[in-house]
């Protein structure tokens, strides 16, 4: 789940303390042990404007840095084989004419907010569920004081990690089950898929981050077409060539793991997405290990699941369980743009998560993701970031996923998420009512991906694979 716009005025500070974590119970959370020497110092707030067109061949936006630009060409050259592969061209007229046709449509039948059952807040604390179950905001919808002054960023020592992995393995068997063809399929709603979601987390003994997180009422952030983050499950049926987005995240042992992905509704092959009388009986299943605590419950995903990562350059078998048979051109054309968008959004998760080591530095990562953006002709969302975490949900550092100009060391134990939003028009977005649902300003589809990783002494270990 993307921090809001709570992170900006944190980002503008002068400089952070890093502090170690100690050994800590999950609530009430750690205390400082050691302060170290400050790393972050925020020169400028503004980025680069001078971005590449994204609708014309104009020369790219070159930086000093050698690695972006080599990230630049990578992702210039998987477009060029994507765009090849499936007949689009670059030549101006045409190549905008695609982008502006699909926002055309996208403008004409916008998602609209659709009727959703009431909040279900969970019981308090019980047999089943003890108080060290529940985050702190779980009942009042208040988050309440930080772990750690805004200065500070926290340093995971190794109980800290193991709590962390385990929480982050969670999170991503909660997103591949969602994320099933089995189940975020057409005309399924995005409710349904919450409240299987929801019972997931439960049953594995885990609490659904986001449920009452500043009130939000549901247990799962479902984005759809021009939304770019943060919708809300309604009873809004999922339609065919829909591009939505899932972010999961799950609070255990008292503390987070997040991620998220983007998936095109019924772009698989027929055999891959026939229909199940039971959602829940096609989805993951649950596999109980020896022990009888309820958190060692893990989940076991479809077949038809990737259990490497998400469809890549990389894992082009997967390519063959696409769709091939399409109702009309318009029809084809609305599949196949929106895979190139999430082909761009995942690309530009894993060049950021690439560019993670220790010593380097926090604005390499949204120096990589606007790299891949350009590359594709795309926009990547400026008002919402990546974040710590920890037994907070949010916390520093926030993670730009623009290029930018903070300094800060990146060092072995720290832990944060790395989710770009990739829109195919442009990156301004607005509100809506409902204080949560973001959606672009001219109509564009945008897509997300999003790791968890920690720092090690070595490079960087994504905390969200899949077992």
């Amino acid at each position: 789940m993307t921090s809001r716009n709570v992170g900006q005025h944190l980002s503008l500070l002068a400089k952070r303390s890093i502090t170690k974590s100690s050994h800590y119970q999950p609530s009430p959370s750690p205390s400082p042990s050691i302060i170290l020497p400050p790393y972050y110092n925020n020169k400028s707030q503004h980025h680069y404007q001078n971005r590449r067109s994204k609708s014309s061949g104009s020369i790219p936006f070159l930086t000093n840095n050698t690695t972006e630009n080599e990230i630049y060409e990578r992702a210039s050259h998987n477009a060029a084989s994507f765009d090849s592969y499936y007949h689009l061209t670059k030549q101006d007229t045409l190549f905008s004419t695609w982008r502006q046709r699909q926002k055309s449509s996208t403008l004409s039948n916008p998602v609209k907010p659709y009727p959703r059952k009431p909040v279900q807040l969970l019981h308090p604390p019980d047999a089943s569920h003890p108080p060290s179950f529940f985050p702190p905001y779980a009942h009042s919808g208040h988050i309440g004081p930080p772990s750690l002054p805004h200065d500070h960023v926290l340093i995971h020592d190794s109980d800290s990690i193991s709590r962390m992995r385990k929480a982050a393995q969670l999170a991503r068997q909660l997103l591949d089950k969602i994320c099933s063809p089995h189940v975020a399929k057409a005309g399924m709603t995005t409710e349904a898929i919450d409240e299987i979601l929801r019972s997931a987390a439960l049953e594995c003994g885990a609490y659904p981050s986001p449920l009452n997180y500043h009130s939000f009422p549901k247990s799962v952030c479902s984005s759809i077409n021009e939304v770019v983050c943060h919708g809300i499950p309604d009873q809004r049926p999922l339609e065919l060539g829909d591009v939505v987005s899932f972010d999961v995240s799950c609070y255990l042992d008292g503390v987070h793991g997040d991620n998220c992905a983007t998936v095109i509704i019924g772009d698989v092959q027929e055999e891959d997405g026939d229909d199940c009388d039971d959602a829940d009986d096609c989805g993951a299943e649950e596999e109980k290990s020896a022990s009888s605590s309820p958190s060692s419950k893990t989940l076991e995903t479809h077949p038809s699941t990737p259990q490497k990562d998400w469809p890549s350059k990389d894992n082009n078998q997967l390519l063959h369980h696409l769709k091939t048979h399409f109702s009309s051109d318009e029809e084809e054309e609305k599949f196949v743009t929106a895979r190139r968008l999430v082909q761009s959004a995942l690309e530009a998760r894993d060049e950021g998560v690439a560019a993670c080591k220790p010593g380097g530095c926090l604005s390499e990562v949204g120096g990589a993701i606007h790299a891949v953006s350009d590359a594709y002709g795309y926009d990547t969302v400026r008002h919402y970031r990546g974040h710590g975490i920890s037994s907070d949900f949010h916390c520093a550092p926030f993670v730009k996923h623009f290029r930018n100009t903070d300094t800060m060391e990146l060092l072995p134990g720290m832990i944060f998420t790395i989710e770009p939003m990739i829109t195919e028009g442009s990156a301004e977005c607005h509100e809506w009512s409902d204080n949560w649902t973001v959606v672009t300003q001219d109509g564009g589809r945008a897509a997300q991906f999003e790791h968890t990783v920690l720092i090690t002494e070595t490079g960087v270990e994504i905390l969200t694979l899949p077992p």
